[in-house]
C-alpha cells in the first residue's frame, strides 16, 4: 500500500451557505475536454436546473501522467482552462449550486504529482478512480481481450485492493463508482463477502466516501455502482455516500435519479454527502 500523501487536510464541517434540505446531487459530470464527452458545459448545467436537482458538479479527468491518450483525459495544457470553465459557469448560473471537481486516476507511482496538481486548483472535491489494473485499462471496451485466462476471482480481488489503497492514499474525499470492475458483467463464481468486508473496512477507516452512481445502468452490466451488498456494507459502517451520473452527455445528467432514493434507502443510507472548499457536509435523504 503506498504511503498516504502529504495534501489538505479532510475536514468535516458545515458548508457555510443555506442549501435546500430537499432533492438530490450530481457529483460527476464531464466535459468535451476529455476527449470522450459531447456537448457543451453549459448544456450540462441546463440540463441538471431542468431536472431539479439540488446541486451539480463537473469532475472532469485529470491529466492522465503516466500516460498520454486524449481519448481518456484532457491534456495538462487544458487543465487551467477546464477550472476557469467551471468558476464561470457557476458565476452565471448561482442557482445551479454548481461545484468544481475533479476525477483523478489512482495511479500509485504518481501520488505525488497528482498532489501538486490537485493542490494548486480550488477544487470543491476530488474524486478518485481506479481504471487500470497493471497498466492494463480494464474498462476500456478497446481492452477487453485482457479478460481472456484471467482468473476473474483474482482480478477482483486486486480491483478491491486498489480502491482500498486509493482510500487510503489521502488524495481524495469521494471514490468513483466503487465496483467498475463489473462493467461488462465478467464476475467470478464465488463469494465476494470477504473482498468487499476488507475494501470496506479500509474505506471506512480511511474517512472517504464512495459515489453511487446510475453510470452503470448504461452499461452492459446494467446495474448501480456498487451493488447492494457492498453499498449496504458501508452504510453500515458509516461511509458518506454521494450520487453521481457520470455524465458524458447533457442528457445524461441525473439520468435514473429517480431510482436512488429507493435503493439507498433499502440499503440503510440515510443521508447523502455533499462538498463545498473540500469540505463535507450532510442532507438528509
Amino acid at each position: 500500500m503506498p504511503e498516504p500523501v502529504a495534501g489538505r487536510e479532510r475536514t468535516v464541517a458545515r458548508v457555510p451557505d443555506a442549501m435546500p434540505r430537499a432533492g438530490l446531487v450530481d457529483y460527476h459530470l464531464h466535459t468535451p475536454r476529455c476527449g470522450h464527452a459531447s456537448g457543451v458545459p453549459e448544456d450540462y448545467v441546463l440540463a441538471g436546473l431542468e431536472r431539479g436537482l439540488a446541486e451539480m458538479g463537473f469532475a472532469d479527468h485529470l491529466p492522465l501522467l503516466h500516460m498520454r491518450d486524449d481519448t481518456l483525459s484532457m491534456p495538462l495544457e487544458q487543465l487551467p482552462a477546464y477550472v476557469e470553465d467551471i468558476v464561470g459557469l457557476s458565476r452565471r448560473y448561482p442557482e445551479a449550486r454548481l461545484r468544481l471537481g475533479i476525477e483523478a486516476d489512482f495511479i500509485p507511482t504518481h501520488l505525488d504529482r497528482i498532489a501538486v496538481l490537485v493542490a494548486a486548483h480550488p477544487f470543491d472535491y476530488v474524486i478518485g478512480s481506479v481504471h487500470f489494473i497493471g497498466g492494463w485499462g480494464f474498462d476500456d471496451p478497446r481492452y477487453l481481450d485482457g479478460y481472456r485466462d484471467r482468473d476473474l476471482y483474482e482480478l477482483w480481488r486486486r480491483y478491491f485492493e486498489l480502491l482500498g489503497d486509493a482510500a487510503e492514499c489521502g488524495l481524495f474525499d469521494i471514490l468513483a463508482h466503487p465496483d467498475l470492475i463489473k462493467k461488462f458483467g465478467m464476475r467470478p463464481q464465488a463469494d465476494l463477502g470477504e473482498i468487499y468486508g476488507d475494501c470496506v473496512q479500509r474505506i471506512a477507516a480511511s474517512g472517504v466516501g464512495i459515489e453511487v452512481s446510475t453510470a452503470g445502468l448504461r452499461k452492459p452490466v446494467g446495474e448501480i455502482y456498487p451493488a447492494p451488498e457492498f453499498l449496504r456494507l458501508c452504510c453500515a459502517a458509516g461511509v458518506p455516500v454521494t450520487p453521481g451520473s457520470d455524465a458524458h452527455s447533457p442528457e445524461e445528467v441525473g439520468q435514473d435519479f429517480e431510482m436512488l432514493p429507493d435503493f439507498l434507502a433499502a440499503c440503510g443510507c440515510r443521508e447523502i454527502a455533499v462538498y463545498r472548499d473540500r469540505v463535507r457536509d450532510f442532507r438528509a435523504l
